[in-house]
């Protein structure tokens, strides 16, 4: 059987300016980086500001598990399967992170006969997006550092520098550091931190400004230090948020690719779902949506984590709504959440699947709160058998929500026909869409909604150090407490346990910490033990990655 990559190395890709043309984008809205690669910049926009909407379709998951769900995958699918039963589709992904290509999850550029290509250089450098947002945060860190070190004039404490550097990489040594040491000319010592830059706020600023204007603006609101008199500095008191702004100038234009039976794919920005917001940038979604009759995006991780925040958080702030959301759900992790064990989960087990579904029931519902109607999609493997299809389609049916089989990974675009029937389908039906919850409810008030509503909590405890670090936070503004929460916890469970798999209730959300991201505009509430800077497995990914004397990457997937 042919690997990921040797599928990818197969395909036969078109010039970028053939599939830009197909979409009605002239040579000056393009910016080519090779062959295949190339970003459309706001020209495009500009020209077709008055141009209907497409329908807007969302693809989000059940709580994932090691045995992996396929959501890029199924998302990648569907838009190759909406070419062929002759809907223009435009596909609009997040950038993978080179933490997880070189640790344990790999990529994010689909699988088997559904991926985005070129499928090395989106999973390496790319267009080199994410270096500048490194760039851009860590040069104001060295404008901070600097700006101690030549006098302080703004009386920044460094013990209360909020502000961290960052890298893409998984890093644990990095995660706590001291910085400035080796004498009075090498700085003032301080401790410091590293987060990934996927978990920055400079990533979720990029993934929600409308232009360069309001990324400037936001990149200026970011909180980055309190001073010994307790007063609050931002970005813009250091003068950084014009420099950082120019090194994003080209990161912030969307970029364009290909899948494999060349559907047009914008893939921009790449934020986590379980400590960031989750959500590929809003200037991408519009772009999709001006581009095609379908724009069809993912949210992270499962549907209580990057569902959530791309319909409370990314939605709320771009004024856009789905008309569909495809919920994807795999047989084997329904039985992994009914109690089998990885090494078991090909054989048949209709009674661990019904156990399992709970967690599928727990997203339907979840869902359906935000008024928008819902299919599933289960992405088949050879091993599913019959009855546990077919237990599956009677969970769906007795919740309301379609279902629909998705056999992209073996078949390509024809492996999603019937999926994409049902999503059409879906799209022409009334929505009414809501959000979770009201910006004037407070956050301690946002925080525990979201926590009984979606994750099946009894109630929520504030550590001390949440409840200081949110008092400090509208001693600043007031206004702040009218921001979005973006929740940072784990992935595998509704709660804040990654151990309780399936539907668990009643149990005690904890919140350890509160975070203002001003620029971005949400508070984060970290729970449970998610960290911001992940680390490398016993056995990363990165052993098996290798290149020949031709250049030719190999072991990637």
């Amino acid at each position: 059987m042919k690997t990921d990559i040797q599928i990818a190395q197969e395909a036969k890709m078109l010039p970028i300016t053939e599939i830009a043309a197909a979409l009605g984008v002239t040579d000056e809205e393009l910016e080519q980086y090779g062959r295949f690669k190339a970003k459309i910049n706001d020209a495009f926009l500009k020209r077709t500001a008055g141009k209907p909407d497409g329908k807007l379709i969302l693809v989000t998951a059940i709580n994932p598990t090691p045995a992996g769900e396929g959501k890029t995958t199924t998302t990648v699918g569907l838009g190759m399967a909406m070419k062929r039963i002759g809907k223009k589709a435009v596909i609009a992904l997040r950038e993978p992170s080179l933490g997880p290509v070189f640790g344990i999850k790999g990529g994010a550029a689909g699988g088997g006969y559904a991926q985005v290509v070129p499928m090395e250089d989106i999973n390496l450098h790319f267009t080199g997006d994410f270096h500048a947002i490194t760039s851009a945060n860590n040069l104001l860190c060295a404008l901070l550092d600097n700006h101690v070190q030549q006098g302080n004039a703004l009386g920044i404490d460094p013990r209360r520098v909020l502000f961290t550097r960052v890298v893409d990489m998984n890093d644990r040594a990095l995660r706590n550091i001291l910085v400035g040491l080796g004498g009075k000319v090498n700085g003032v010592p301080r401790e410091d931190h590293f987060m990934i830059t996927v978990a920055s706020e400079v990533m979720a600023i990029l993934c929600l400004s409308e232009d360069l204007s309001d990324l400037k603006r936001r990149l200026g609101n970011i909180l980055v230090a309190y001073t010994y008199e307790g007063k609050p500095v931002f970005c813009r008191d250091l003068q950084a948020n014009g420099a950082m702004a120019a090194l994003l100038k080209d990161a912030i234009k969307p970029n364009l690719v290909q899948t494999l039976e060349n559907t047009p794919a914008l893939i921009h920005g790449g934020p986590f779902a379980n400590i960031a917001h989750g959500c590929n940038s809003i200037r991408a979604t519009k772009l999709a949506l001006k581009l095609g009759d379908y724009a069809i995006t993912e949210a992270g991780f499962g549907a209580d984590l990057g569902a959530e925040k791309f319909l409370d958080i990314k939605c709320r702030m771009a004024g856009i709504s789905p008309d569909a959301v495809v919920l994807v759900a795999t047989v084997r992790a329904l039985k992994y959440n009914g109690g089998v064990a990885k090494p078991d989960l090909k054989a048949e087990n209709v009674e661990a699947v019904l156990r399992g579904a709970v967690n599928l029931e727990a997203h339907i519902d979840n869902l359906q709160k935000f008024g928008v109607p819902v299919v599933v999609a289960i992405n088949r493997f050879d091993t599913d058998s019959d009855a546990e299809l077919d237990a599956i389609r009677a969970i769906c049916e007795a919740k309301g929500a379609d279902f629909a089989l998705s056999e992209v990974f073996a078949k390509g675009g024809e492996g999603g026909i019937a999926l994409a029937e049902k999503v059409v389908a879906a799209c022409e039906k009334k929505k009414d869409f809501k959000l979770l919850y009201d910006e004037a409810l407070s956050i301690p008030e946002k925080i525990e909604t979201i926590a009984r509503e979606l994750y099946g909590a009894a109630n929520v405890v504030f550590e001390s150090g949440a409840k200081k670090a949110l008092a400090d936070i509208l001693a600043i503004d007031e206004a702040y407490g009218r921001f979005p929460v973006c929740m940072a916890k784990t992935q595998y469970s509704l709660s804040d346990d990654q151990n309780k798999l399936g539907r668990p209730v009643g149990h005690t959300l904890t919140v350890r910490d509160i975070r203002l991201s001003a620029g971005a505009g949400f508070i984060v509430a970290l729970t449970g033990s998610i960290m911001t800077m992940p680390g490398l497995g016993k056995t990363p990914t990165a052993y098996s990655i290798d290149i020949d004397n031709d250049g030719n990457i190999s072991g990637l997937f």
